[in-house]
């Protein structure tokens, strides 16, 4: 649709003009603001073999080169709580943060000694869905989210998953049985696949449906510059055309009708519709996605990005820079970018929406200027298009076709952050600089 190539043109203008990195080495992250509340991002980048769709930093696993890193990555967040950092939460991500489950729980029972640690969330992969996993997870992990992406056995061959992680058949099983040992289990889902048809979709949402999670995500399929080639290799080229009818399909699947088995938590966030959440001490599920909850929060590990006031920070790539600037007591940062004003209100904007709800009033006291004519154009676009449930005096909601914008502005920005990324790794030399696809293929 024409109002979806607007939105990505407009919003990959934003990202290629904002999210540039300018060499910087930074000794220290800025300490904290007082007031301000702030979790812990932890990248562990190491997989067993790699994933054709992934733009995140990440390295084939080797044991030698995973251990003094994990010790790094302890030594890193002690930083941290030198610079003046509290955290209440951390958001493990990866790679396979799990791939060494004993450095794992090392680091997250020293990130609760030292800090005040209320939950940890940790992404995973179906195979470490075992009872040796879990058993080490309990009690410390409370949110568990596991990349699934298809339970279609077709699609989980094409993306070299079949092989490394089972069947759909088997995957199923495996979130049954782990259900029980997290306060919450997400389910991470990808939708609009090349080959990924109407009733793979139908029977993907069926599946979640049926086995029990706690919350899903059902997010976009998008990549970058470094896995484009590979990825219209393996997976084919993308159909966006179609994308909005696969969005209203798994939309009105999980929370519509009149006894919806899920209710909608973020734009692609739907959580359990009448989940006891006591036991977690919440009223509504936490979202499974660190940038809904916290808009600032520092990030430790080679190839994490910092969002700190205004500014994006990167560190590098490379494990063996990494592990020599930790080493001789100094962060890794190799480059930061600062973001404007006005798309700092343009961020906002987004991810409040991708949350469902924009307080204008926040808005206002925040920027010093009311989200109309902060952002005259986007507001005008927005309305013209039918994209507001709500819109009044206090607040802006979304329908269900202003929830597929939202959706097209946080897939172009989150492909934006992905070539973020590929500037950081393209700076690589040496044998790190070759990126590694899981058929062996490099670029």
């Amino acid at each position: 649709m024409i109002s979806e190539r607007m939105l990505t043109g407009v919003i990959k203008a934003m990202a290629k003009r904002e999210l540039r990195i300018e060499p910087a080495r930074v000794e220290a992250l800025p300490g904290p603001k007082p007031g301000v509340r702030y979790m812990l991002y932890m990248h562990i980048p190491f997989c067993q073999r790699l994933c054709p769709y992934c733009s995140f930093n990440r390295y084939p696993f080797r044991e030698e080169v995973a251990r003094p890193y994990f010790k790094n990555l302890r030594r890193e967040m002690l930083m941290l709580k030198d610079l003046g950092y509290d955290f209440e939460s951390i958001y493990c991500g990866g790679g396979t943060p799990t791939i060494m489950i004993d450095e794992l729980c090392e680091t997250l029972d020293l990130a609760r000694e030292t800090f005040s640690i209320q939950e940890v969330c940790s992404e995973t992969n179906p195979n470490h869905l075992t009872g040796p996993y879990l058993e080490k997870m309990k009690g410390r992990v409370q949110r568990l989210s596991v990349g699934v992406q298809s339970f279609d056995d077709d699609l989980l061959r094409q993306m070299d998953r079949f092989e490394k992680y089972g069947s759909g058949d088997e995957i199923f099983e495996r979130l049954q049985m782990a259900r029980e040992y997290f306060d919450i289990l997400n389910v991470d889902m990808i939708f609009n696949f090349p080959s990924q048809s109407a009733d793979v979709l139908q029977r993907d949402i069926e599946r979640i449906r049926e086995c029990g999670c706690q919350q899903t995500t059902f997010s976009p399929l998008y990549f970058s510059h470094a896995t484009t080639r590979h990825m219209l290799d393996t997976l084919g080229k993308p159909n966006y055309q179609r994308e909005y009818e696969y969005y209203k399909i798994l939309d009105e699947g999980l929370a519509g009708g009149a006894d919806p088995a899920f209710e909608r938590r973020t734009v692609w966030t739907f959580n359990r519709a009448g989940r006891d959440l006591h036991a977690c001490g919440e009223s509504v599920a936490p979202v499974d996605e660190f940038g809904v909850s916290y808009e600032e929060y520092p990030a430790i590990g080679s190839g994490s990005v910092t969002h700190l006031d205004g500014t994006i920070y990167v560190n590098t790539f490379s494990i063996k820079e990494y592990n020599e600037a930790i080493e001789s007591g100094r962060m890794s940062v190799m480059g930061k970018t600062e973001m404007s004003r006005r798309d700092l209100m343009r961020y906002r904007f987004m991810q409040d929406l991708y949350a469902l709800r924009l307080d204008k009033r926040r808005f206002e006291r925040d920027f010093g200027v009311s989200v109309e004519r902060g952002l005259p154009v986007e507001m005008a676009f927005m309305r013209a298009n039918g994209a507001f449930e709500t819109d009044d005096a206090d607040e802006l909601t979304l329908t269900c076709k202003g929830r597929y914008y939202v959706l097209v502005m946080q897939r172009q920005f989150l492909s934006g952050l992905n070539e973020l990324r590929d500037q950081a790794r393209s700076r690589l030399t040496g044998p790190e600089r070759d990126l590694v696809f899981a058929d062996g293929t490099v670029k």
